[in-house]
């Protein structure tokens, strides 16, 4: 059980400490994974950005993904969950359009017309408040992927155990301190959940590049002043 997002984003942090380095990116998925994200970008002095994910929730429930899209077009549909639910092509357009059109409003909102960060190449950690079927996480590891890292690691703090082994295959690592077999919503596992806000969420982006300018700052003025 963690206290709030962003006990979980220290503990989460804790079990990621080797991966510090130069270059390394931490894309948290909004909007609760941004307060988890930040305390592991803060933690491990990282790049914070985020990776916009949208699921696609049943029309009578839209609680239950039975897909997710992420920037960069990625798409993911599970076809048992279509098949079950009784969807039509038609009906699963109508409702990407719909969510397509938030994932825009929120990525003009959240970056402020500015691309994602330089991600070829890079370590990336790619940060959630917690995994329940795993739509959404495939979705925004095809498109990291997309993005040609040079290692994609997914960490969460809790999930159920079978959507972590479902998506060890997606990415290079899963770190996951929690995966508890009688696992029901991620909720479950926070003594606070409230919900996020977009005014956070562009809050917690701007501190993580307030602090990145400063330290940089800091650390070219230390420079000036040892040379001769």
């Amino acid at each position: 059980m963690y206290r709030d997002r962003q006990d979980a984003g220290r503990k989460l942090a804790e079990l990621l400490e080797e991966l510090r380095g130069p270059g390394l990116l931490v894309l948290a998925m909004p909007r609760g994974g941004v307060e988890v994200g930040y305390e592991v970008a803060r933690a491990l002095d990282a790049e914070l950005d985020v990776l916009i994910v949208r699921k696609l929730g049943a029309p009578h429930n839209p609680e239950y993904g039975f897909g997710a899209i992420a920037s960069h077009n990625a798409r993911y549909i599970d076809a048992s969950a279509v098949r079950m639910l009784g969807l039509t092509d038609e009906m699963i357009e109508r409702i990407e359009q719909d969510e397509r059109a938030e994932l825009r409003r929120r990525e003009s909102s959240y970056r402020d017309e500015t691309e994602l960060v330089k991600v070829q190449g890079r370590t990336v950690i790619l940060v959630d408040d917690g995994i329940a079927t795993g739509s959404t996480a495939r979705a925004a590891a095809a498109a990291v992927r997309s993005l040609r890292p040079a290692q994609l690691i997914l960490a969460v703090p809790v999930a159920p155990p079978d959507s972590l082994n479902a998506l060890r295959r997606e990415v290079d690592r899963v770190v996951c301190p929690a995966s508890p077999s009688n696992f029901r919503a991620v909720g479950q596992w926070y003594q606070v959940f409230d919900q996020t806000s977009d005014s956070r969420v562009i809050e917690l982006l701007r501190q993580r590049r307030d602090e990145r300018n400063r330290q940089a700052e800091a650390d070219s003025g230390g420079e000036r002043q040892v040379r001769p």
